[in-house]
């Protein structure tokens, strides 16, 4: 007999339905995602620390999950909630099914929920605290998990950056894998052609796959690294990671961020890091009513006019309004007109709402990582 699980948002909204995952009790932020693919990848996310999932997509499970596709070495979302989760997997590359692999991460999910419904709520409303329990009916206590849900104190003025950073300095090789033939690509101090820093705020496995498929040998660093012993590295250029949380509290990066601009470096800011470089240029942060969670996102490029179906995750945006002098807009929602893209304009450094490496998503935007490898050969 199946476990059952409760899902309770502050505002009162309960959703009862079926254990996919651990027993137990989350509190997060409760946010939905549109994504059709990538389950496995947005779980793994470190942007979706404190946060509750919600995928849209009815069918969530159907090719398993392996050990390749992962974004991050564990699980960071605080709870994962679908419509339906299919009682058989298939994919030549699966290795175990979903609920088997949140049950093993220890992960609280819940199956059967009225999704639409629930995405309403979360669209005229905003994102909101909730709390998922799962277990014996008997054990599933409504006020229990509606205090839970308010108690959290969401995510404004939360520095997650730092939580989810790696704690000592390590070196990155792999690329892409490719298809044809079953192969990694890799990049040693002897090929590559940039040495490029890459501050951990929550990075993704595939920004740093992104970098060694362009010839790049890459150092990941902790996010409270200061900007003397990045400059003692010597790089070519430094990129800004995603992550999750708010900005506006993480002064060491903002401080660190700023001097590394002020010495000329070429700066890519992805996601959390264009919002930090942003903060270092002395623009402002804003929280969304309920973010931008999805890879079907139209961006487009202010100076081409181009648009760009981009991956997009965030909860906190750069305010347009506030841009000084020096930061210029280049990239905007079609969605709902949001700022999606920054420039400096007196030193070689820009930033990206979105997520260029996608994983899961499209790969309109992945040019930007030209367009960074393009400032280091003309800073050289």
């Amino acid at each position: 007999m199946s476990k059952q699980a409760l899902l309770v948002l502050e505002d009162g909204s309960m959703f009862r339905g079926r254990s996919v995952g651990c027993d137990g009790l989350s509190a997060g932020e409760v946010v939905f995602n549109t994504a059709m693919t990538g389950y496995q990848e947005i779980l793994t996310d470190p942007s979706y620390a404190r946060q509750i999932v919600t995928l849209t997509y009815p069918h969530i499970g159907n090719v398993g999950v392996n050990s390749d596709d992962g974004e991050s070495d564990q699980v960071h979302a605080a709870g994962l909630i679908v419509r339906d989760v299919p009682a058989l997997y298939s994919n030549w590359r699966a290795q175990e099914s979903l609920p088997a692999f949140l049950e093993r991460r220890g992960v609280v999910a819940i199956a059967d929920v009225d999704t639409r419904r629930l995405t309403r709520i979360l669209r005229e409303q905003g994102a909101q605290r909730g709390c998922l329990m799962a277990g014996a009916a008997e054990s599933l206590d409504r006020e229990r998990a509606l205090q839970a849900a308010r108690d959290f104190p969401g995510l404004k003025g939360m520095d997650l950056a730092q939580a989810v950073s790696v704690a000592e300095p390590y070196p990155w090789t792999e690329g892409s894998w490719q298809l044809q033939p079953d192969t990694v690509a890799a990049a040693t101090a002897e090929t590559a052609v940039f040495h490029v820093v890459v501050y951990d705020f929550g990075v993704k496995k595939n920004i740093l796959r992104m970098l060694v498929d362009r010839d790049c040998r890459v150092t990941v660093v902790p996010a409270r690294t200061p900007a003397a012993e990045v400059l003692r590295l010597r790089p070519d250029g430094v990129l800004l990671s995603n992550g999750p949380g708010d900005p506006d509290p993480c002064d060491y990066a903002i401080e660190a961020i700023r001097t590394l601009m002020a010495h000329g470096l070429p700066v890519f800011g992805i996601c959390l890091g264009h919002q930090l470089m942003a903060l270092a240029s002395d623009a402002r942060t804003v929280k969304m009513k309920f973010g931008h969670h999805g890879a079907n996102h139209p961006v487009q490029d202010l100076e081409t006019g181009v648009v760009m179906i981009s991956s997009q995750n965030h909860g906190f945006a750069v305010d347009e309004a506030s841009l000084p002098p020096t930061l210029k807009a280049t990239h905007r929602s079609l969605f709902d007109g949001s700022l999606q893209g920054i420039a400096r304009t007196d030193c070689p450094a820009f930033g990206f709402q979105g997520h260029p490496e996608a994983s899961p998503g499209p790969h309109d935007v992945s040019p930007l990582f030209d367009r960074f490898v393009g400032l280091m050969q003309a800073a050289r």
